[in-house]
């Protein structure tokens, strides 16, 4: 256990070291490719909605939160007697991630209020920042504390007042957006200011700070499959900076995630692209009831139901349920039974979503 304690930023320490800034412009070239790439797909909302529940599945896991695809889209069908407590939890992530968007859209400002608005969406309490000491890490497999963060409700909020303003005034630490990220993420998972849903928040507020510093305009850069990928290595490192002050491995280990999660969700915009553009025309030349919204329904989310068809087409239920039971004939859907409905599945945008 360390006697280390934490410190209001900026950060003094030499953070712009060579091998950072020579991972730099691949990191903001990756970022860019992304930004521009996002924009080709007509409905955006499609990869907020697509994207958004693979993270909220990838984040939650990290936390031991694990759901299946299956169960996961079920959830978002809204039938309430199939929701699996995990599938709540994560449904609520993503439910945190669409609220931090639209508040930061609306104020063009990352505040503390902006925070405990998404942590209060995510764990469904009011809880706020932690009043009460006897918060510690531990090592899951020894049990052993190997950090104790700030106790005094007091501390906590000093350090989060000085958080906000470093999220939101550049001139406090002259540096790259992408090393104030990692700083930003690090010093949040440091004060650990919640009593839970601190590693989901603190997932979150990446993303946020990406689209406050204009390096991305759409909530798809998710580094959690990449910290799934590399776990133990991104709780060492983080663990380094307090024991060590090593900020350079932990930079790069952002900075690296950032490439990474940049190219791989390019690749995979890029197959839903040509899914979506085979399945348009499929549509359009098989189906006289063709459209861009039911296009749109059909890609928004793997499972569809009769009633996402009325709400986006302005339909009938009867209607609907033709369309889709005619789309189910033809394979272009799976028709299953859930309860007393159905639903249809998108199956090769689930497998797409599924193999990433």
């Amino acid at each position: 256990m360390t006697s280390w304690r934490l410190m209001a930023l900026p950060i003094n320490a030499d953070l712009e070291t060579k091998k950072v800034l020579k991972a730099l412009p691949a990191a903001r070239a990756a970022l860019a490719e992304l930004k521009g790439f996002a924009l080709t797909i007509p409905n955006q909302n499609i990869l907020i909605n697509t994207l958004g529940l693979q993270e909220a599945k990838d984040s939650s896991a990290i936390e031991n939160i694990i759901t299946t695809h299956d169960d996961l889209y079920k959830s978002e069908l809204n039938i309430d007697a199939f929701k699996s407590l995990q599938a709540k939890e994560v449904q609520n992530y993503i439910a945190a991630l669409k609220k931090g968007f639209k508040l930061l859209t609306d104020t063009g400002l990352l505040t503390n209020k902006v925070i405990l608005q998404i942590q209060e969406v995510l764990e469904d309490n009011k809880a706020g920042f932690r009043k009460l000491p006897g918060t510690t890490l531990k090592n899951a497999a020894t049990g052993e504390t190997i950090y104790t963060p700030p106790q005094e409700y007091d501390e906590i909020m000093d350090l989060m007042s000085n958080l906000e303003q470093f999220i939101n005034d550049s001139a406090m630490q002259d540096c790259d957006p992408l090393i104030k990220m990692a700083i930003i993420h690090f010093q949040f998972e440091s004060i650990h200011p919640f009593y839970d849903g601190n590693g989901r928040t603190g997932r979150i507020i990446n993303i946020l700070y990406l689209i406050l510093t204009e390096l991305q305009s759409l909530p798809i850069l998710y580094l959690s499959n990449y910290i799934i990928k590399y776990k133990s290595d991104y709780y060492r490192l983080l663990q380094q900076v307090r024991e060590n002050n090593s900020w350079e491995e932990w930079l790069l280990c952002m900075i690296t995630g950032v490439v990474q999660t940049a190219k791989e969700t390019i690749g995979l915009i890029e197959k839903i692209k040509k899914l979506m553009f085979d399945y348009k025309h499929k549509l359009r030349d098989n189906y006289k009831f063709y459209s861009q919204e039911l296009l749109y329904n059909l890609f928004k989310h793997p499972y569809t139901k009769i009633e996402f068809i009325v709400n986006d087409l302005g339909v009938s239920r009867l209607t609907a349920a033709n369309y889709l039971n005619k789309l189910a004939d033809d394979k272009m859907l799976r028709k299953e039974k859930l309860g007393t409905a159905n639903y249809y599945i998108n199956e090769e945008l689930f497998n797409l979503l599924v193999e990433r």
